[in-house]
């Protein structure tokens, strides 16, 4: 199962390379799995989450054109992605508020 979360966000730098450069997102039991080179057009991270009753990983892609965060919640088997889900829009919504425009959550 996936799920797509559209992060839009006001004018300013890449909403992914501030997240994965972030100290504390590890207080939110996420950490940064991989993550794209640096200068590279929609750059791209993976986020996952380090509780053990989470399951799934974030795909998160910053498309600079747009000022559109796009994250691909991405679980195996039948596993419910609504804990790492949560868990990363409460980061997004304490860390990052004045940023965020409008976010959209769309299951697939």
């Amino acid at each position: 199962m996936q799920t797509l979360v559209q992060v839009v966000c006001s004018k300013g730098r890449s909403l992914r390379d501030a997240i994965v450069n972030d100290s504390k997102l590890i207080e939110y039991q996420l950490e940064t799995q991989k993550k794209q080179q640096p200068g590279r057009r929609h750059g791209w991270a993976k986020i996952r989450s380090n509780a053990g009753d989470r399951q799934g990983a974030l795909n998160i892609e910053w498309d600079a054109d747009t000022r559109i965060l796009l994250c691909r919640v991405v679980n195996r088997g039948a596993g419910k992605p609504n804990r790492v889900l949560g868990d990363f829009v409460d980061y997004l919504f304490q860390r990052w508020r004045r940023r965020i425009q409008a976010v959209n959550i769309v299951p697939r």
